[in-house]
C-alpha cells in the first residue's frame, strides 16, 4: 500500500461528500462582510440559517450564540434545494451532481460513551445520518414539503417527484407536457424549479423560465429568456402570472406566493397575474425563505456563460449573499455578503435551540474528528446490563 493511498479518505468531509477536495475549502468562501443590522435580524428571530452554495460546494449555517456570531459549514456536491421537516428537525440537501443525492441532516448534541475519546454534551450540530441517490438526469432543484411529504423539483423531466424510501414517483407536471402518447419527461423543456408548497400539490404553485415547449430549451445560449418566465398553478396546471425572467423561489405566505425574479434582481409577490415588485437587490435572486416578518433572500454573481439570463442586472455590480428583508415593505435590515464567494440557491432555517451549526466552524484548523467518530445518533440509547438468570442444576 502507498503513503498516498494509506492516507487517503482520512477527512470526515471526504467521507461524506465523496469528494477528495471537501477536506480544505478556500478560506476566502468563507470570508464575510456584513452591513446594517445583520447579526441583530439573525438573533432576535432565534434561528440558524442554511444557505447552500451550489458553485462552492458549501453548505453554510449563520447564527449568534450567547451574543456572538457563529459561522459553520458542510461541504456537499454541488448543494441546491433544501427543506426542513420541522416535525421531525431532519434537514433534507439535494445535491445536483450526477447521480443526485438528498442528504439528511439532524441535530446532534452528545456522544457515545468511548474510552479514546471525552464523552459529554456539546453544542446542537446538524450531522449527515443518510444519503440517498437517484438519477442524474432527475437535475433536482427545490426541496419542499407539499404536506408532510417530501417532494422535488425534477427540473430534467419537467415535473415535480416524490420522494419516497425507495426512489421518487412522478407526482405534478403542467398541462403543456402533455402529449398523446404521454408526458414529456425525456428532457428540459421548460426549466419547472421551484415549489410554493401549500398543504396539497393542488394549492401549490411552480415557477418555470417558460410555459411553452420550443426548438430552443433553456440551457441553450440563445434562449429567449426575457419575459418569458411563468408561474403554474397546482390545481390547472395551467399558468397564473406571466412577464417573469427566470423565476426562481416561489413560496406561499398569507395566501399570496411569492417569489425571486433573477433575472432583475427583484423580490416580490404575484398579483393579478404579474409580479408585484416589493424590493430589487445587488445580484441574481435565488434563495429565499420567511421567518415572521422577515424574508431572507439570496443574491448571486452571475457566470459569464450565463450572462444572457440576467437582461435586468448590471452583472458586474452583482454579489453573493443574504439579505435579511422587511417581507412586507422590502426595506433592507441588513446583509451578510461572501466577496470570495459565488452563487446562493437555496435558504431555510432551523431554530437555534435545535441546532446551533454544522460540523466545521469558521477559524478552526482542526477536522472534529471525534465529533464524526463518536456522535450519537437521536434515538440510541445506552445498552444496560440484562438480569442474570439462576441456572438450576440437572436435578432441580
Amino acid at each position: 500500500m502507498t503513503s498516498a493511498a494509506d492516507k487517503a479518505w482520512r477527512h470526515p468531509a471526504q467521507v461524506v461528500g465523496c469528494w477528495d477536495g471537501a477536506a480544505a475549502p478556500a478560506p476566502s468562501l468563507l470570508r464575510c462582510r456584513t452591513t446594517g443590522a445583520w447579526w441583530d435580524a439573525l438573533e432576535s428571530a432565534g434561528i440558524t440559517l442554511l444557505v447552500t452554495r451550489e458553485y462552492e460546494h458549501l453548505v453554510t449555517a449563520l447564527s449568534v450564540v450567547r451574543g456572538t456570531p457563529l459561522v459553520s459549514y458542510l461541504p456537499l456536491p454541488h448543494p441546491s434545494g433544501i427543506a426542513v421537516d420541522r416535525r421531525r428537525n431532519v434537514v433534507h440537501v439535494a445535491s445536483t451532481r450526477n447521480p443526485n443525492q438528498i442528504y439528511d441532516l439532524v441535530p446532534v448534541n452528545d456522544t457515545l460513551p468511548r474510552f479514546d475519546v471525552r464523552h459529554g454534551r456539546m453544542r446542537p450540530t446538524l450531522m449527515p445520518t443518510r444519503a440517498r441517490m437517484f438519477p442524474g438526469s432527475l437535475y433536482m432543484h427545490d426541496l419542499a414539503f407539499v404536506g408532510n411529504q417530501l417532494h422535488a423539483n425534477a427540473v430534467g423531466h419537467n415535473a415535480v417527484v416524490r420522494i419516497g424510501d425507495g426512489g421518487f414517483a412522478y407526482a405534478w407536471w403542467p398541462r403543456c407536457v402533455e402529449r398523446a402518447n404521454g408526458v414529456l419527461v425525456e428532457q428540459n423543456h421548460l426549466q419547472l424549479n421551484s415549489i410554493a408548497a401549500g398543504r396539497s400539490l393542488k394549492s401549490s404553485f411552480f415557477s418555470a423560465s417558460t410555459d411553452r415547449i420550443a426548438r430552443l430549451r433553456p440551457g441553450h445560449a440563445q434562449f429567449p429568456v426575457d419575459r418569458r418566465g411563468v408561474v403554474f398553478s397546482g390545481a390547472t396546471r395551467e399558468p397564473i402570472a406571466f412577464g417573469l425572467t427566470r423565476p426562481h423561489s416561489a413560496r406561499l405566505r398569507n395566501g399570496k406566493v411569492w417569489l425571486l425574479n433573477s433575472g432583475y434582481g427583484e423580490y416580490g409577490y404575484i398579483e393579478d397575474g404579474a409580479l408585484h415588485s416589493v424590493a430589487t437587490l445587488p445580484g441574481w435572486t435565488r434563495g429565499l425563505c420567511f421567518h415572521r416578518r422577515v424574508a431572507f433572500a439570496g443574491t448571486s454573481r452571475v457566470l459569464p456563460r450565463f450572462r444572457q439570463y440576467a437582461p435586468g442586472l448590471t452583472v458586474d455590480r452583482a454579489v453573493c449573499g443574504v439579505h435579511a428583508i422587511d417581507a412586507d415593505s422590502g426595506r433592507v435590515l441588513g446583509s451578510i455578503t461572501w466577496p470570495g464567494g459565488n452563487q446562493i440557491f437555496a435558504i431555510d432555517w432551523v431554530p437555534r435551540g435545535v441546532a446551533e451549526k454544522l460540523p466545521f466552524v469558521m477559524g478552526e484548523a482542526a477536522p472534529p474528528l471525534s465529533l464524526f467518530y463518536a456522535y450519537r445518533p437521536q434515538g440510541v440509547a445506552q445498552p444496560r446490563r440484562t438480569r442474570s438468570v439462576k441456572r438450576r442444576g440437572p436435578g432441580g
